[in-house]
Formats: C-alpha cells, sequence, structure tokens
C-alpha cells in the first residue's frame, strides 16, 4: 500500500509541475493593508527574456470582499532596456452586477489573471520594467482614491507562446 501511495504522490507531483511549462515569470507583490496608495507604482523586473520568443503577458491580482467596486482601472508601463516606454490605461471587470467578486479560489479572496498582452516579443537584449498603478475614482469624482481597498496583492506573469 505505501508503494501505491508513493506511487501517487509522484504522480500528482508531475502533473502539477507540468501543467505550468509556460511559465517564465510569475512574481507578486503583497499590497499594505490600509490599500493600495494612489502614488504606489508596482515594478518587476524582467532580465535576460529571450528575444526571438513570443510572450503572453498577465497581471494577476488577489482580491478580498473588502473590494468595493465592479471594474478596476490601471496605468501600465513597459520600459525598454534602451529607454523606449510603451503606456497603457486599462479596465478590467472585477465583480459579478450582484457585488460578487469574480476570480479563482473560496472565501473571501479571490485570484484573478487578467490579460495584459499577447505575443509579445521583447526585442532588446536586457531589462524590462513593467510598472502598474491603480487609476480608481469613486463615482462622479474628479480625483483619485487616495487608498484602494481589497486588493492585496499585485503580481505580473508572463507565459511563453506555444506554437
Amino acid at each position: 500500500m505505501t508503494n501505491l501511495l508513493r506511487l501517487f504522490f509522484i504522480a500528482i507531483g508531475i502533473s502539477l509541475f507540468s501543467c505550468d511549462k509556460n511559465r517564465v515569470y510569475d512574481t507578486y507583490q503583497t499590497v499594505p493593508q490600509v490599500g493600495w496608495h494612489k502614488d504606489s507604482v508596482m515594478s518587476f523586473h524582467l532580465k535576460n527574456v529571450d528575444t526571438i520568443t513570443n510572450y503572453n503577458l498577465f497581471i494577476n491580482l488577489r482580491a478580498d470582499q473588502n473590494y468595493p467596486y465592479n471594474n478596476l482601472f490601471l496605468e501600465t508601463s513597459i520600459s525598454f532596456p534602451y529607454g523606449k516606454e510603451i503606456v497603457d490605461t486599462l479596465e478590467y471587470k472585477m465583480a459579478h452586477p450582484d457585488g460578487r467578486l469574480l476570480g479563482q479560489g473560496t472565501g473571501s479572496l479571490k485570484e484573478s489573471k487578467l490579460w495584459l498582452r499577447e505575443e509579445v516579443r521583447f526585442p532588446e537584449q536586457g531589462q524590462y520594467t513593467l510598472k502598474i498603478k491603480q487609476l480608481m475614482r469613486a463615482q462622479g469624482e474628479i480625483e483619485p482614491l487616495e487608498y484602494l481597498p481589497g486588493i492585496t496583492e499585485i503580481g505580473v506573469r508572463i507565459e511563453q507562446v506555444t506554437p
């Protein structure tokens, strides 16, 4: 019985690692409990990325039930090693109409894998920097929220595109 159990755990381990074979980069940064400050920029440094491979880029967010909105506005920028920068303003749907958060997970914490860019190539050798900033405003307000509650972690995931 022990050999059968051992084989079972080995099979589970192999399947877990093989499901994620396209992952090149996957990391998170924690947001302070008070919330994501309007001036806080999350920076992710990508070093030694293959210059001939295509990648899909994702933003991973972990949010809890304290997140009060149905959407999320972000500003992202990708800085190239030799000075070029690409800036985007993006909107993501975060909740059902009844307020239940979208995403994977049980209980009050949900994880969302949000598309950032599809089939990207990093043509220059060196370090790329991806920055993410929240741009949320209360309805009818001009000024951004000082603190955005409910976002607990922000991450970036890069996956190699398979032919």
